[in-house]
C-alpha cells in the first residue's frame, strides 16, 4: 500500500499535470519528429527499441533530455542532466565526488552506462569511462528492465548518451567559461562538409580546470572527440568516431562521518567542505580512449542494417584513504590508505537488422540483433593503516607519499591484491513491433551467454563464472484519436552472480521482473505531453548468509527486493513564450527476503519521493529579444542512513536558475552566439547523502558558471 504523504512540490507538480487540455498560442511542432531524427542522424537508434521508432510508440517508460534543454539549464555533466528526470536519483556520492556517473533508477543502483548505444565497459573497481556533456546531443533514460536488448543490467533501467554527429552544414562554436571554485574552461565544437566531398566532420574539444568542492582538492579535464560521416552512397553511411579524455585531477573520493553532518556530534557541526584525506595522498589520474566505427546500409526503403563496433583503452591510478572508525571523542577519525592501479582494454559490437513488412492487417517492425563484448582488466590494490585525522581541526598535510607507498605495498596485514579479469557477453535478440490500426504490440526475446575468468595472482587462485540467461519483454499500447495512449508491459532483467554455495552449486544469475502500466498523452500540436506510469519490480536471487553454513562467507541465493511506485512527467507550452516541465515520483522499495536481518528494510540511496518543476520564459521582442530565463525547484526525499535503517537522512529542496541571451540582434554573423549564466543550488542549501554512519557526502553547494559562446 502506497503512503499518501505528498510534498508541497508534488502538489505543485500535480496542479501542472491537471492543466487544461488546450493551450493558447502554443508553439506548433508538427515536424518535430522529422527534425529530431535529422539532427540525430541515420545511425541513431531509440534506446527503448534499438530502432528509429518514437518513444511515444513504445509501451514502456522513457525520458529524453535534448541538447536545447541541456544548454538552457547550463548542464555541465550527465549527472546534472538527470536531476529533473522522474525516478532517477543522481550524485549518490554528493557534490564533491564527480569522477563517476552513478544513478539510482527506480530504487536500483546502476554503475553501467551506455554511449551511443554501446556499453561503456566498467571494470567494477574505479575505471569507469565518463563521457563529458560537451560530446552529448541527447540523454535517454530507459525505465525498468532492459536486458532483452542490452543483456546484463540492473532492473531499474539504464542511461544512454547519444553522441553529437557530423553535419553537412558548416558551423563552429567556441566558448569560454568562468565561475565558482576558480573555474576556467574553453570548448570548441566545429562541424561541416569537407570541401565539396561526400564527407562531413565534427571536432569537439574541451579544457577545464577548477578547485574541488572539498578543501585542497582540484579537478582538471581535457576532451577531444573527432568524428566523420562518409556518405558512400545514398544507401550507405560509414561513421568513424573517437573520444579521448584525460583527467589529471578528479577531486576527491573520501567521505565524512554521519556524526557532525546528519547526526549530532557534541563537538558541533562539521564543515561541508571537510576533506578527511591527505593532499599528499590524494590522486586520481584517469585516461581513456574510445575508437569506433558505424556502418548503416539501407537494402531498400524497408530493410536496414546497422553495425557498430568500439574499442576501449583506459587506465587509472588512485591514491586515497577511507574511514574505518570514529573515536569516542567524536573527532578522531581512523583511516586506511590505499592505492589502485587499473588498466582496461575492451571490445563491444552490435549488429542490427531492422525491417518493415505486412502480414495481412498487421504491420511488423522487426529487429534481429547480435551483440558481443569482451573486457580485459588488470587491477593492483595496496592497503594499510595510516595516521588518524582530527575532523574538527584537520591537517591534510600529514602523509609522506613515499613512506605510505612502501608501507602499504609490504604491509602483511593489508588487503593487497593483484588481479586479472576477463569478461565476455554474447547476446542474440529478436523484437517485433506489431501495429494493427491503432493497437501496437511489442514482443522481444534474448539469449545471453556471460563468462568471466578472474585470476588472483597473490593468492594463486582463480574463479570462473559461466552463466546463460533468457530474457523476455511484451507490451501493448493503444493510440486514441485524442492523443491518449494507455499501455501495459512485462519485462525481464538479469545480472551475473559469481561464486557457489557451500556444497559447490554454482549460483544462477539474479533476475528481475517488472509489470508496468501507464498512460502517454501528446496533444495534436505537441504543445502538451504527459506520461503516467505505475510499476512493480521484483529482483530475485541476491546472495544472503547461509544459516547452515560453517564459515562466515557461506552464502545462499534467496535474497529478494521489491520496488513499486508511480511516476508522472509532463511538459506544457503554456504560450509562445512560456514552457513548463515537471515530474513526480513515489517509490516504495523494500528487501522482502533476507537471512542477515535486512528483511523489511529499505536500501540506502533510495528516496521515498522525488519531485521537480522547471520553467523557461522566452523573450522575442524589444531589447530582451533572444533572452531565455529559466528556473527550477527539485525535491529529493528522505533516505536511509545505512542498510540497517538505524536512522534517516532528511530530504531537501534545491533551486536552480539559468539565463541564456542570444546575441543575434547585435548583427549578422551573431545568430549562433550567446552569453549564459547557470546557478546550481541558488540558496546554498546544505544537505547530505549517506551509505552508512562512517560514509556521508555533502551535496552540491551553490555553484555559478558564466559562459560566452561565439558561433561562426
Amino acid at each position: 500500500m502506497f503512503n499518501t504523504k505528498v510534498t508541497t512540490i508534488a502538489a505543485l507538480v500535480a496542479s501542472l499535470m491537471s492543466a487544461p487540455a488546450l493551450a493558447q498560442e502554443a508553439t506548433p511542432t508538427e515536424n518535430q519528429a522529422d527534425e529530431k531524427l535529422t539532427v540525430l542522424g541515420k545511425t541513431y537508434r531509440n534506446t527503448a527499441t534499438k530502432t528509429s521508432l518514437l518513444p511515444e510508440e513504445t509501451p514502456q517508460s522513457i525520458s529524453t533530455i535534448d541538447r536545447e534543454t541541456l544548454d538552457l539549464r547550463g548542464v555541465n555533466s550527465v549527472a546534472e542532466a538527470l536531476r529533473y528526470v522522474p525516478g532517477v536519483h543522481t550524485q549518490l556520492r554528493g557534490g564533491a565526488v564527480s569522477r563517476l556517473d552513478l544513478y539510482n533508477i527506480r530504487g536500483f543502483t546502476n554503475y553501467q552506462n551506455y554511449y551511443d548505444g554501446l556499453q561503456l565497459q566498467y571494470n567494477a573497481w574505479n575505471l569507469q569511462p565518463q563521457i563529458d556533456a560537451i560530446a552529448v546531443e541527447q540523454v535517454e533514460v530507459f525505465k525498468g528492465p532492459t536486458s532483452v536488448l542490452y543483456g546484463a543490467m540492473p532492473p531499474g533501467g539504464m542511461v544512454n548518451m547519444i553522441a553529437k554527429r557530423p553535419t553537412m552544414e558548416r558551423a563552429t562554436d567556441v566558448s569560454i567559461a568562468s565561475g565558482s571554485h576558480n573555474l576556467a574552461e574553453a570548448t570548441i565544437d566545429s562541424r561541416g562538409q569537407i570541401g565539396d566531398s561526400n564527407v562531413a566532420y565534427r571536432f569537439i574539444g574541451k579544457a577545464s580546470k577548477k578547485d574541488g568542492m572539498a578543501d585542497t582538492s582540484k579537478e582538471e579535464r581535457y576532451v577531444i572527440a573527432p568524428s566523420i560521416d562518409w556518405h558512400v552512397s545514398d544507401k550507405t553511411l560509414v561513421n568513424l568516431n573517437a573520444y579521448y579524455q584525460n583527467d589529471p585531477h578528479a577531486g576527491i573520493y573520501t567521505t565524512m562521518p554521519a556524526y557532525g553532518t546528519v547526526l549530532d556530534n557534541p563537538n558541533g557541526k562539521l564543515s561541508k567542505n571537510l576533506f578527511t584525506g591527505d593532499q599528499n595522498w590524494n590522486k586520481f589520474e584517469r585516461e581513456f580512449g574510445l575508437y569506433g566505427i558505424k556502418i548503416n546500409h539501407e537494402f531498400s526503403n524497408n530493410w536496414t542494417l546497422l553495425h557498430a563496433t568500439r574499442y576501449l583503452d583506459g587506465k587509472a591510478l588512485q591514491h586515497n584513504t577511507y574511514n574505518v572508525g570514529l573515536e569516542a571523542d567524536g573527532r578522531t577519525l581512523y583511516r586506511r590508505a590505499y592505492l589502485t592501479d587499473e588498466k582496461s582494454q575492451g571490445w563491444t559490437t552490435d549488429t542490427q537488422l531492422a525491417g518493415i513488412f505486412d502480414t495481412g492487417v498487421v504491420e511488423h517492425n522487426l529487429l534481429i540483433g547480435f551483440d558481443w563484448q569482451q573486457l580485459d582488466s588488470q587491477v593492483t590494490y595496496y592497503d594499510g593503516m595510516t595516521a588518524p585525522i582530527d575532523i574538527y581541526n584537520p591537517d591534510n598535510n600529514q602523509l609522506n607519499p613515499n613512506e605510505v607507498y612502501d608501507y602499504i605495498k609490504g604491509n602483511p596485514d593489508g588487503y593487497n591484491q593483484r588481479n586479472s579479469y576477463k569478461t565476455t557477453q554474447t547476446g542474440l535478440y529478436l523484437q517485433d513491433q506489431m501495429r494493427i490500426d491503432r493497437l501496437i504490440v511489442m514482443a522481444g526475446a534474448r539469449l545471453d551467454s556471460y563468462k568471466s575468468d578472474s585470476t588472483f595472482h597473490l593468492s594463486n587462485s582463480s574463479a570462473v563464472v559461466d552463466q546463460n540467461n533468457t530474457s523476455f519483454r511484451i507490451g501493448g499500447l493503444y493510440e486514441f484519436d485524442n492523443g491518449i495512449s494507455p499501455y501495459i508491459n512485462y519485462a525481464d532483467s538479469f545480472e551475473p552472480v559469481p561464486g557457489a554455495d557451500k556444497d559447490g552449486n554454482v549460483f544462477e544469475p539474479s533476475k528481475g521482473k517488472q509489470w508496468e502500466g501507464g498512460v502517454k498523452y501528446n496533444s495534436a500540436d505537441m504543445s502538451q505531453m504527459l506520461n503516467l506510469a505505475a510499476f512493480h519490480i521484483t529482483k530475485e536471487g541476491a546472495l544472503t548468509k547461509d544459516p547452515n553454513g560453517s564459515l562466515p562467507h557461506h552464502q545462499i541465493q534467496v535474497g529478494e527486493q521489491v520496488s513499486q511506485g508511480i511516476e508522472a512527467e509532463g511538459r506544457w507550452w503554456v504560450s509562445h513564450n512560456l514552457d513548463i516541465s515537471a515530474s513526480y515520483t513515489y517509490q516504495d522499495v523494500e528487501i522482502t527476503k533476507d537471512n542477515s536481518g535486512l528483511e523489511g528494510k529499505t536500501p540506502v540511496w533510495v528516496p521515498d519521493q522525488l519531485a521537480n518543476i522547471w520553467a523557461n520564459y522566452h523573450f522575442y521582442n524589444g531589447n530582451l529579444d533572444g533572452l531565455t530565463l529559466g528556473g527550477g525547484v527539485r525535491y529529493i526525499g528522505e533516505t536511509q542512513i545505512d542498510a540497517a535503517n538505524s536512522s534517516t537522512v532528511a530530504g531537501y529542496t534545491v533551486a536552480d536558475v539559468s539565463l541564456n541571451y542570444g546575441l543575434g540582434r547585435f548583427g549578422s554573423g551573431m545568430e549562433n552566439s550567446a552569453v549564459s549564466l547557470a546557478v546550481t543550488n541558488l540558496f546554498d542549501e546544505e544537505s547530505y547523502t549517506c551509505y552508512d554512519t562512517l560514509n556521508c557526502w555533502a551535496n552540491d553547494e551553490r555553484r555559478v558558471v558564466a559562459r560566452i559562446k561565439m558561433g561562426f
